[in-house]
């Protein structure tokens, strides 16, 4: 597939969502809710379970199934509350030395102008911030669609894996023509030029793992042992390690 077709399959309704993934990986897993401030933004899920023998910190970007689903999942565009729970969670890991799974998932952050009033680009600009320096391991999984600042507010981890068939890209390649064209029908040619293509990225530095999309046993398997490596890593290591790979990119 070239960059195009798979931005596409990404986008298909058929696929896994972070729901699917977390039935499937995640053991024991209990829902939390709310963002202490605003409300419970259901675009995101978020709570704790465990994967073979450490408890975790689970984050998801949920789509839906159908119709219904997707609009009360905001179609997988979250608002600040759900940027906010998402970062209560993390904090909370942080403070039992959980670590934190993010399964990544939309086209970017909800867009209308309730969710700017509340602060929208101050909770992903928050999230970043606290995710730098958030003293407990993070893994982020892009799932399918990993746009623009509503994909980075929980891609800013120790490890970032890739399905084959996901993309990961700080503009959608429709946006991103309609700048430099003044029309989408260049998407094509904005997909190939923009690197968003896990292969791609995995050359460039920017992701660490090329994941198979069928084979969730051994998903299951390699987040495992991974997070057995990080949690035995030294806590000034690990975020040594952390800036070094965000400052590294591009150089």
């Amino acid at each position: 597939m070239d960059a195009y077709e798979i931005v596409k399959a990404a986008r298909d309704e058929g696929r896994k969502t972070s729901v699917d993934y977390i039935n499937e990986i995640v053991e024991d897993f209990m829902e939390f809710h709310g963002d202490r401030l605003h409300g419970d933004d259901k675009a995101i899920i978020a709570g704790i379970g465990r994967v073979g023998k450490f408890p975790v910190t689970v984050i998801g970007v949920e789509k839906g199934k159908n119709t219904q689903d997707r609009i009360t999942h905001n179609f997988g565009s979250a608002k600040p509350e759900g940027y906010r729970k998402a970062l209560r969670l993390m904090k909370q890991a942080e403070k039992f030395h959980r670590p934190v799974i993010c399964f990544v998932d939309t086209a970017g952050a909800f867009c209308d102008v309730a969710s700017e009033e509340n602060g929208q680009g101050r909770a992903i600009a928050d999230n970043l911030f606290e995710m730098s320096d958030l003293k407990t391991p993070i893994l982020s999984i892009v799932i399918g669609e990993g746009g623009s600042g509503g994909a980075l507010a929980l891609s800013h981890s120790d490890r970032i894996w890739m399905m084959e068939d996901a993309y990961f890209s700080v503009v959608s390649p429709e946006s991103c023509a309609n700048i430099l064209w003044k029309t989408t029908e260049k998407a094509p040619e904005a997909a190939a030029a923009l690197s968003l293509t896990a292969k791609k990225l995995y050359k460039l530095g920017i992701i660490d793992k090329i994941c198979s999309k069928g084979d969730q046993k051994g998903n299951k398997e390699e987040i495992e042992k991974e997070l057995d490596k990080l949690m035995n890593t030294e806590l000034t290591d690990l975020l040594e390690a952390r800036y070094r790979k965000f400052r590294t990119i591009g150089y």
